[in-house]
């Protein structure tokens, strides 16, 4: 029974947050004590369930572009050729988790203007470091019998990296892909102040009316996709460690 009560949990926490970014309406009730008189209890300036998917919809741009960059990046500094950019590699990469992403919006959006794509650049810069580091754990720390056995077996480098490598070092890559998608989730939020349509909409809209409905309703939902995402990564990366027999 204590096995299934996670999995319940869960499933129980997608459901709630699914009715209540539905019919939103349902839950004014819980939400009423929280306003002052004739305030409205549920936001009312747009579609939660739009502002949700924009709000992932940047989570995912960003990611993937972070994916990209910073397992490529990975797999360049671990290889002879590329190993002496090790150094310049950890630089680039530690700029977004050093440099504020409220300073990376004021920055970007004089060249980029308002909107998404000054969040994109900051959510990108801050999530490279932990796919970057995890990718490079995960190709560094592999097991020598076996990657004897694959250059025994004939395999060239590039068969290596595709068949032995990157299949072995996934579990590990995908703990910094959860990481960075859990960092870029509450980070987005920041991405309202610049005109980004995204759930910080919810959340500065209560603190600019001082309504408490508002902002608990902004933050919850995040925190519940963050939840919900992180343990669905989870189970995708226990996955892939068995197959991986590790």
């Amino acid at each position: 029974m204590r096995a299934w009560l996670p999995s319940l949990l869960r499933a129980v926490l997608l459901a709630i947050l699914l009715a209540f970014l539905i019919s939103p309406g349902w839950f004014e009730p819980l939400l009423k004590p929280l306003v002052q008189d004739n305030a409205p209890a549920i936001y009312n300036q747009g579609s939660l369930l739009t502002l949700t998917l924009l709000h992932l919809r940047t989570v995912a741009i960003a990611t993937i572009a972070a994916i990209i960059v910073a397992v490529t990046l990975a797999i360049l500094v671990t290889r002879s050729f590329g190993a002496e950019f090790l150094p310049l590699s950890r630089s680039l990469v530690n700029v977004g988790q050093t440099f504020p992403p409220v300073a990376v919006l004021a920055l970007a959006v004089p060249a980029l203007g308002f909107g998404e794509k000054p969040t994109l650049v900051a959510l990108f810069l801050y999530g490279l470091l932990p796919i970057f580091e995890n990718t490079l754990t995960g190709l560094t720390t592999l097991p020598p019998s076996v990657m004897e056995a694959a250059r025994g077996a004939g395999m060239t480098d590039r068969q290596r990296l595709f068949k032995v490598e990157l299949p072995l070092a996934m579990p590990v890559i995908l703990a910094g892909i959860r990481l960075s998608v859990v960092i870029s989730l509450a980070t987005a939020t920041i991405g309202s102040t610049v005109a980004a349509k995204t759930l910080g909409e919810v959340i500065i809209a209560g603190l600019q009316s001082n309504n408490i409905a508002f902002v608990l309703q902004g933050g919850l939902i995040v925190g519940a996709l963050a939840v919900l995402i992180y343990d669905g990564l989870s189970a995708i990366e226990a996955v892939l460690a068995r197959r991986a027999g590790l």
